[in-house]
């Protein structure tokens, strides 16, 4: 179900692309035409009721094929639309241009998901493009990952820019314990995860730990009984070569920026 606030930005996407008015398409006979979205790769499809809605602004009537998280293979119809033609074109690379960043978010995310245990999950950061976050987000959904924090009100974390304008970590989550239940904390090094993990941090981040320092921490924060109290969070460098290194530590949850901002689009394309 599309939230109102979806509905807005579809509609602001839209208008961005026509500017005062597709005059290309407004030369065209009117005519009624029926067109195609074709899949031109394997690839898991996301973003389907977005290109729906976008099309639907327009007057056009769309039907979904291939539902979003189904897999698809090269020349495969993902949808079908209906309407009048100029329409349908003044809708076509708006449409596609989400339909192929959000497949292509999904497909990245499902292919690193397969390489890691079931118990641990894939994470989404925040590096994602403004106006785009909710669209992304849900992408890695959809690819069988997770969102992590969708905005900055969801949850306190504590990074290493908060500690160096602090200037202590204990300082910090001393405050933070006084207004909220949980919280994540960054950290460097061993240390400060024994820190963090004593003063009841919910989630720990790793960043940039190799997986060999990760399985010296957790065996560390096993033998201090302080492991089953905290999740712990892998990050930073994290690619499709060595996720499976990663996966093999004993942490609960990876997180991988490049699914959101290097992000690798499907080839879709509209045939009439």
């Amino acid at each position: 179900m599309l939230t109102f606030n979806s509905k807005n930005q579809l509609r602001q996407f839209l208008a961005e692309d026509i500017g005062k008015g597709d005059i290309t398409s407004n030369l065209l006979t009117k005519k009624k035409i029926v067109a195609k979205i074709i899949s031109r790769e394997n690839a898991i499809v996301a973003g389907t009721k977005y290109a729906k809605e976008i099309f639907k602004i327009k007057g056009c009537h769309t039907r979904i094929l291939k539902k979003d998280g189904s897999k698809i293979k090269p020349n495969q119809a993902i949808m079908i639309i209906t309407g009048n033609a100029g329409n349908i074109l003044t809708c076509e690379r708006t449409a596609l241009n989400l339909l192929t960043r959000m497949s292509g978010i999904a497909t990245q995310t499902n292919s690193l998901v397969k390489k890691i245990p079931k118990n641990t999950k894939l994470y989404a950061t925040r590096k994602t493009v403004p106006g785009l976050r909710y669209f992304d987000k849900e992408a890695v959904e959809i690819g069988g990952g997770k969102k992590h924090r969708l905005t900055l009100d969801e949850m306190v974390m504590i990074k290493d820019n908060h500690i160096a304008i602090e200037g202590s970590l204990m300082s910090l989550i001393k405050k933070t314990k006084k207004k909220y239940k949980k919280f994540e904390v960054e950290v460097e090094n061993t240390q400060d995860a024994i820190l963090a993990a004593t003063e009841g941090a919910t989630i720990i981040m790793l960043d940039n730990f190799t997986p060999a320092q990760i399985k010296k921490t957790i065996n560390i924060l096993k033998n201090s009984k302080l492991r089953d109290k905290v999740l712990l969070e892998a990050s930073g460098g994290i690619n499709s070569k060595n996720i499976s290194k990663y996966g093999k530590t004993g942490v609960d949850i990876i997180s991988v920026g490049s699914i959101t901002n290097s992000v690798k689009g499907i080839d879709v394309s509209l045939e009439i």
